[in-house]
């Protein structure tokens, strides 16, 4: 969506978008050691901020608040560099750890386990996950200053920004719209099937209980949960393929 900013006069924009350097603030704080303090963050991203709105090209770009976060971030991992809060030996000790994951990549042909990693660092496994936890803070980086990896290949900034763990947006549809599918169909189902399957995958009631509630064998049960299952798997297949001749 377009964000036109031309014409506001500065202090105006300041104040629509000074939140926006906290926010930064509030997510990057929290992988920070307790003696950063946020007003300090916020300070810097303030200022990331002036400058964003000084450097701005709508031409280049409709999305000013976007443009301004990348701008802000930079503005406060600059102050943290200034700073110096990780030490020599922090440092020292993260070159030590990365240079020995790339090594031992190498050596293995795969990313080393934790035991691995504890043995060619002379440490037992709980020395190691201290060691861990005491150099991430260290991970942060600028992503205004991001280079070509080794294979000379340039680093996306959305790269960065990507969760690992995050669910496909698609994925994320495609449930919610069989899960939708699923409920109708099963409501089509005789009553029976439909017993049987609301009480084993909605209420968790196991099959020889289902068969208490009916009043017939535990056999019978899965019989009709056999048929219920078979019966749904076809609705929902002949569903999706007349979705996909549709289109």
């Amino acid at each position: 969506m377009s964000q036109d900013i031309t014409g506001l006069p500065r202090d105006e924009i300041i104040r629509q978008y000074a939140k926006v350097a906290t926010s930064v603030a509030y997510k990057l704080i929290k992988r920070l050691p307790a003696s950063v303090e946020l007003d300090d963050l916020v300070s810097a991203g303030i200022l990331g901020l002036i400058d964003a709105i000084d450097k701005y090209d709508p031409e280049k770009s409709d999305n000013f608040k976007k443009y301004a976060e990348i701008r802000i971030r930079g503005a406060m991992l600059d102050e943290l560099r200034s700073m110096d809060w990780v030490s020599r030996t922090i440092r020292r000790q993260s070159s030590q750890l990365e240079g020995t994951r790339r090594q031992l990549r190498c050596e293995l042909g795969r990313d080393a386990t934790d035991r691995e990693m504890a043995d060619e660092l002379g440490v037992d496994l709980e020395q190691y996950f201290a060691l861990i936890h005491k150099l991430q803070p260290v991970l942060l980086i600028s992503f205004e200053n991001l280079k070509p990896g080794s294979d000379g290949e340039q680093r996306s900034f959305s790269q960065f920004l990507k969760d690992p763990k995050a669910l496909d947006p698609s994925e994320v549809a495609y449930f919610r719209q069989l899960r939708t599918l699923l409920g109708e169909l099963v409501e089509q189902l005789p009553e029976k099937q439909r017993v049987v399957v609301t009480l084993y995958y909605f209420d968790h009631v196991n099959l020889k209980d289902i068969g208490k509630v009916l009043e017939v064998t535990e056999s019978r049960v899965s019989q009709l949960h056999s048929q219920a299952v078979t019966t749904l798997k076809s609705k929902v297949k002949r569903h999706f393929n007349k979705v996909k001749s549709n289109r």
